[in-house]
C-alpha cells in the first residue's frame, strides 16, 4: 500500500511507504492520503495521529513532479474542491496529529506539517519551500499558512528563495517542538500521544477547534464560542468521570461522550 495505516491504543500511525522515491506523493498516494485523514477523522477509536516516512532519509519530499506533469488535472478540476482533501487543504480533523520528521521534508510535506499539530524531528532533518525552483508556488496551503507558523522575513525567505533551513533552525523559529535522536522519533511521538490521550477526547478536539478558529475570527466571537463549547462539554460523560476520578483520587477513564 502507498499509505500504512495501522491503530493500536487508540493511536492511528499513518506511514508515507514510497522510500524509494523520498515518499514523494503521487495521485495515487495522494488519494490514499486523503483516505486516511477521512478515517482518523471518522473512527470514534482513534483518538489522535501521527504521520511520518518510511525510511530513514524523507518525511515526504513533497508532489512527485516527475509523475505529476505528464498528466495535469482537468481545469474543471478546479472547482472540485472537496475531492481528495487532505489536512492540508482543507479537511477538518479535530483530534491531535503528531508529525514525526525523520529526514527531508519538502515542498509538499512542509505543507503538510503546517497542518499538523505537534512536530518530532531528527538532527538531520531539513525543511524547503522550494516550489518557486520549478516554477510553481508552494501549494496545498502553504502560502497561507507560512506567515502565522514562522516569523515574517523567515517565511518571505523561504517561499522567496525556496532554500532549505535546518532542524535546529526550524526549532529555534517555532516549526517544529523538539529535535530527538532517530532510535527515539517514533518513541517520543508516541509518548506525546498517549499524555494527549489520556485527556478526555471530546475536550481535547474542542480545545483544537477553538485554537484553530481563533486565527480567523475576532475576539468577542472566539469567546463566545469557547463558552458554548464548554456548555456543550458539561453534558458530557467524560466531565463527570474527570469529576469523579478527582475525588477518587485516581486516573480517569475518558470514552469520548
Amino acid at each position: 500500500m502507498p499509505i500504512d495505516v495501522t491503530v493500536e491504543d487508540h493511536i492511528a500511525l499513518i506511514t508515507i511507504n514510497r522510500p524509494e522515491r523520498m515518499n514523494a506523493l503521487d495521485n495515487a498516494h495522494y488519494r490514499a492520503l486523503s483516505e486516511a485523514w477521512v478515517r482518523v477523522r471518522d473512527d470514534g477509536n482513534i483518538r489522535s495521529a501521527i504521520v511520518t516516512g518510511a525510511g530513514d532519509r524523507a518525511f515526504c519530499a513533497g508532489a512527485d513532479i516527475k509523475s505529476l506533469l505528464p498528466q495535469p488535472t482537468a481545469l474543471s478540476d478546479m472547482w472540485l474542491t472537496q475531492k481528495d482533501q487532505i489536512i492540508n487543504r482543507g479537511l477538518e480533523v479535530w483530534k491531535p496529529i503528531i508529525a514525526a520528521v525523520n529526514g527531508v521534508c519538502m515542498g509538499g510535506g512542509t505543507c503538510m506539517l503546517f497542518a499538523t499539530d505537534i512536530r518530532i524531528a531528527v538532527p538531520t532533518a531539513v525543511f524547503s519551500l522550494a516550489e518557486v525552483k520549478r516554477g510553481l508556488v508552494p501549494g496545498n496551503g502553504a502560502t497561507q499558512r507560512v506567515l502565522s507558523q514562522l516569523p515574517y522575513a523567515i517565511a518571505m525567505e523561504m517561499v522567496m528563495t525556496g532554500d532549505s533551513i535546518d532542524a535546529e533552525s526550524a526549532a529555534r523559529w517555532g516549526l517544529i517542538n523538539r529535535i530527538v535522536p532517530p532510535e527515539k522519533l517514533m518513541d517520543t511521538a508516541f509518548e506525546y500521544a498517549r499524555r494527549i490521550g489520556r485527556n478526555a477526547p471530546l475536550a481535547v478536539q474542542a480545545a483544537k477547534e477553538l485554537a484553530i478558529r481563533a486565527r480567523d475570527v475576532d475576539l468577542q466571537t472566539g469567546l463566545r464560542m469557547e463558552t458554548v463549547m464548554n456548555r456543550m462539554l458539561w453534558e458530557s460523560e467524560d466531565l463527570k468521570e474527570g469529576a469523579a476520578a478527582f475525588a477518587e483520587k485516581r486516573e480517569p477513564r475518558f470514552q469520548g461522550r
